[in-house]
């Protein structure tokens, strides 16, 4: 069986890249047995703590898409994250807004494999962890990587989002 398109983009986005995991063997999407909509849910069904798991988060800044990618144990600070990357109006996106700019759905979204390259914040506390898990598309697709490797991957700006 074919994996699902977003799946097959978010592993080609990878190769192109050459993202490594923390073992620095190539980072390779792996199914679970069940959708993982949240950090906990991903961190349980992987066997390792919440915080490595980094959370694609999107918001609506000032009508521009943001990627924000957090440490699964963190909240992100709207008021304090607008406030330091200078927007007046920083919100959770809707559903739609997400599939419109990343073409995935909130739970499955990918630090890679948009339709376009998305302006990416990784929270500094995901640097704690010598190996991360992102998602990789779908609510049950997601792959490994390192801190290091997400700035690299998605041209993302390190920033304390909590």
């Amino acid at each position: 069986m074919q994996p699902h398109p977003n799946v097959q983009a978010v592993q080609r986005a990878l190769d192109d890249a050459g993202a490594r995991d923390g073992a620095g063997d190539a980072s390779q999407v792996r199914l679970l047995p069940e959708a993982v909509h949240t950090a906990a849910a991903a961190a349980e069904a992987l066997g390792v703590g919440v915080g490595a798991i980094a959370n694609s988060l999107i918001f609506d800044a000032d009508d521009a898409p943001l990627l924000v990618l957090t440490c699964g144990a963190h909240r992100v600070d709207a008021a304090g994250l607008a406030a330091s990357i200078g927007v007046t109006r920083l919100r959770r996106a809707t559903p739609e807004f997400v599939k419109e700019h990343t073409g995935q759905v909130i739970g499955g979204v990918a630090p890679v494999g948009h339709p376009r390259p998305l302006r990416t914040l990784v929270d500094t506390a995901l640097q704690e962890y010598d190996e991360v898990w992102a998602a990789g598309g779908v609510p049950q697709a997601v792959f490994p990587t390192t801190y290091a490797e997400l700035l690299r991957i998605t041209a993302g700006t390190p920033a304390d989002v909590a």
